[in-house]
């Protein structure tokens, strides 16, 4: 009996640890204006582990989810988030570029994404112009220290595991060389790795370390042989712009942690 429980136990962990994460590339953002709530809310319905966001500073210190640093792309503006208040920013339109349907949809900030996740779906921190210290308080205040990655260059995470080391950072791989000093440096639990440093050497590494890997597959590469491509070489995650897709392709081989 004993035996047959450790072996059960064994079998569920194995199982568990085989599961792929599906991270949704700015939200559901092929249907859905990009960077905002409702595209944020379709991935939660498609079934993803997490959707990405992107984290910007304006000139009167709130945070907001854009992804360039101008707002000129994805809505009916112009200007530089940084240097425009969150009173300009949430004036603009965020949808109507994108569809009609979508008129009105406001820039969210990041406060709204983290109260539409909690409890819900995990949410992949793309920091793009955000001190630290913000960053930190936002996750506290919102109860969601443990259910983010935080992605950004290694100084900035060094300065947010040192505000709260509970933090999960996500460096970029950039390479085995450059990996073996981010391992040392920041001890992740998760490395990304885009196409262009998802090669074999860089992957060694993570392996050895005992990192999970979760990998870009974006644009031509977000297909079903590239997601293949990725388990079979040991992703832990796969961050794409079809979300319920690769749910679906995962979850047909038993991959999806959803099933």
């Amino acid at each position: 009996m004993k035996y047959t429980a450790l072996l059960l136990l064994s079998c569920t962990a194995l199982s568990a640890a085989d599961r792929i994460a599906v991270i949704a590339h700015r939200g559901e953002h092929r249907a859905h204006p990009e960077n905002t709530l409702p595209a944020f809310q379709a991935a939660i319905d498609a079934g993803a582990d997490f959707f990405e966001l992107d984290v910007r500073t304006t000139s009167d210190g709130r945070l907001v989810l854009m992804h360039d640093a101008k707002v000129d792309r994805t809505t009916n503006g112009a200007g530089v988030v940084r240097e425009m208040t969150f009173d300009q920013i949430r004036a603009l339109d965020a949808g109507a570029k994108f569809s009609l349907r979508f008129a009105g949809t406001q820039v969210p900030s990041f406060e709204e994404a983290l109260a539409l996740a909690h409890g819900r779906i995990g949410v992949y921190v793309d920091s793009k112009d955000i001190a630290p210290a913000d960053l930190a308080a936002a996750l506290a205040k919102a109860d969601m220290l443990k259910q983010v990655v935080i992605y950004g260059g290694s100084g900035f995470l060094q300065r947010v595991q040192a505000l709260n080391s509970s933090l999960k950072v996500m460096p970029e791989a950039g390479g085995a060389g450059t990996l073996e000093k981010l391992l040392a440096d920041l001890k992740p639990q998760v490395v990304a790795f885009d196409a262009g440093d998802f090669k074999d050497d860089a992957i060694a590494v993570a392996k050895r370390a005992g990192v999970d890997i979760y990998v870009d597959r974006l644009g031509s590469a977000d297909n079903p042989s590239a997601w293949q491509d990725a388990v079979d070489r040991g992703a832990a995650g796969i961050q794409t712009d079809r979300p319920a897709e690769l749910l679906e392709y995962l979850r047909s081989r038993k991959l999806g942690r959803r099933n």
